[in-house]
């Protein structure tokens, strides 16, 4: 059954292969799906989702593997994540939407843009051989062994200095989702190193905007130009200063380029 927080419903969608999806959404407004990170839930968009709150109906989902969704051995890809998050829009009815994804929210929104119109990608690369992929040394950062390290190395990628220091205290919005069983964790890991739209990106048919900033490790800026290449009707925005949490950085002035493009 739904459950209710604020002006925001918490339900599930069971997808085409029986897993059960949870998502949050309001009731009213233009919808717009927001698609979180790597090993994130719904939680990803909590700093940020009252931006959109006025003129969109925002719908979340906890991916496969993460928070209250089921959290099968297998099942984990780019393609796969997409269809799930159409499984959650067809179970609340809703034929078109626009979408908003980051970090590899993006790379799903990819997969969707293909198949389904209306996109906005933001830190997020076309994956396979012809990507700029991180640099080694963040490759170590990430890989350590110590989970607190490894905590450290991500708060670094995400956030500029200055705003960790005027935000010391968090709360972090995206720096993974503790309930995810190893399995699920490597799944999603595999999917995002997987992904690879290169071929199918020139069959995007709708207008998409593409965020990134100036100052990235984890997606390196050169993305934006490889993604604008490839998709025929692209718009772009940098932001200067932020790094891989932009949106949450930046807020509320990242949420205008995105508003902006969607009205």
């Amino acid at each position: 059954m739904p459950t209710t927080t604020e002006d925001h419903s918490t339900s599930y969608a069971r997808t085409d292969d029986r897993i059960v999806v949870t998502h949050r959404s309001r009731d009213t407004g233009r919808p717009l799906v927001l698609l979180d990170g790597q090993a994130n839930n719904h939680h990803w968009w909590d700093g940020v989702r009252g931006d959109f709150d006025k003129t969109h109906r925002t719908i979340s989902l906890g991916y496969r593997g993460t928070g209250t969704s089921d959290k099968p051995r297998d099942g984990y890809s780019t393609p796969r994540l997409a269809q799930d998050a159409v499984a959650v829009l067809d179970s609340l009815g809703i034929e078109r939407a626009d979408g908003y994804g980051t970090s590899m929210g993006g790379q799903v929104a990819q997969w969707i843009a293909v198949r389904h119109p209306g996109r906005a990608l933001g830190c997020t690369s076309p994956g396979g051989p012809y990507a700029v992929e991180r640099d080694t040394p963040v490759r170590r950062s990430l890989a350590q062994a110590d989970p607190e390290a490894v905590r450290q190395a991500l708060t670094d990628l995400m956030y500029s200095p200055g705003w960790l220091v005027r935000h010391s205290a968090g709360p972090h919005h995206t720096l993974g989702d503790p309930t995810m069983p190893p399995l699920a964790r490597c799944g999603h890991l595999l999917a995002s190193d997987r992904h690879n739209t290169w071929e199918a990106l020139p069959s995007i048919t709708v207008p998409t905007l593409i965020l990134h900033t100036d100052h990235h490790r984890l997606t390196p800026a050169r993305n934006v130009a490889l993604l604008a290449g490839r998709i025929p009707d692209t718009r772009t925005h940098l932001f200067p200063g932020a790094r891989h949490a932009y949106f949450e950085e930046g807020r509320p002035e990242a949420g205008t380029p995105v508003r902006d493009f969607f009205s």
